[in-house]
């Protein structure tokens, strides 16, 4: 068995939520609701909720991705489905949700069908490894693909890049926001900036956080002309999707959990966690 699959498999029990599972699925729809990805900075700043920053940021998303009415997108890492239905409700364009869990997508599609999205999303598990390729799909497939802090998780983040630019079509875009490391402050070496990272990816079984040129690079390699590339918390500290209010009922929710919150929290307190996001375009030609 491979060290990859040994990963994406430990993912996978990660956020499942049935027996043997480690539940993440349950824990996060407890703790932060069916969106549960970081927001738009500024409009967490001027007051307004987490749920309403990450709306903010789903917008940005779609419009730097061009999505309309008709389209047909490709939500790579859709865990629960709330972001899906809410950037399908928005767009009018049909969403395809990816995940390699299934319980994960059993909460989605009852979710779609509860907010009466079912003719408009779908929500398909896949193998562990089947990112690499994603040969479920034929080449060109998809008008745009989007992922929100999924990509964190993936050992082999170039082959997904790939796998993504072969299923779009010609002059499709491809936007996403994702967990990054950073150096910052007195945290400059490499040393340093893992003493904080290394924890969080552990308990929060991630493949390693990359760097917003890392990221725009593997894009690039993978054939797509990178548009934009920003740190969304550049400057200070990210603090984003964890109101300080909402510390309590992480830290009492499970040791697991508590764990992998504490992780996070000093990280974020040095300033080397941050999160980022991208848009990029398939050539046309």
């Amino acid at each position: 068995m491979t060290a990859a699959i040994t990963h994406e498999r430990a993912v996978r029990a990660f956020y499942d939520d049935s027996p043997g599972g480690e539940g993440a699925g349950r824990a996060y729809l407890t703790l932060m609701g069916d969106v549960w990805h970081h927001g738009d900075a500024a409009v967490e700043q001027a007051g307004g909720s987490p749920r309403d920053a990450a709306l903010a940021m789903q917008r940005r998303l779609m419009a730097l991705a061009g999505v309309a009415a008709g389209e047909r997108v490709l939500d790579f890492g859709s865990g629960l489905g709330g972001a899906t239905c809410e950037m399908a409700r928005a767009t009018g364009a049909t969403f395809v949700g990816v995940s390699n869990t299934e319980t994960l997508n059993e909460h989605a599609r009852a979710l779609a069908h509860e907010r009466g999205l079912s003719r408009q999303t779908s929500f398909v598990t896949v193998g562990d490894l089947d990112y690499r390729t994603l040969l479920a799909w034929p080449d060109g497939s998809f008008d745009a693909v989007v992922f929100l802090e999924s990509v964190c998780h993936l050992s082999d983040k170039p082959a997904f890049f790939r796998a993504v630019f072969r299923l779009l079509k010609p002059g499709g875009r491809l936007v996403g926001l994702d967990w990054l490391q950073r150096a910052y402050g007195d945290h400059q070496t490499p040393e340093q900036i893992d003493h904080f990272i290394r924890p969080v990816c552990e308990h929060i079984r991630l493949a390693g956080l990359g760097t917003l040129d890392s990221y725009a690079d593997m894009m690039a390699d993978a054939g797509f002309t990178v548009t934009h590339a920003e740190d969304e918390f550049a400057g200070r500290p990210c603090w984003g999707s964890t109101p300080a209010q909402d510390r309590e009922a992480w830290l009492t929710y499970s040791d697991l959990f508590r764990k992998g919150k504490c992780a996070l929290d000093a990280a974020r307190e040095a300033g080397v966690f941050t999160v980022g996001w991208w848009a990029a375009t398939r050539p046309s030609a």
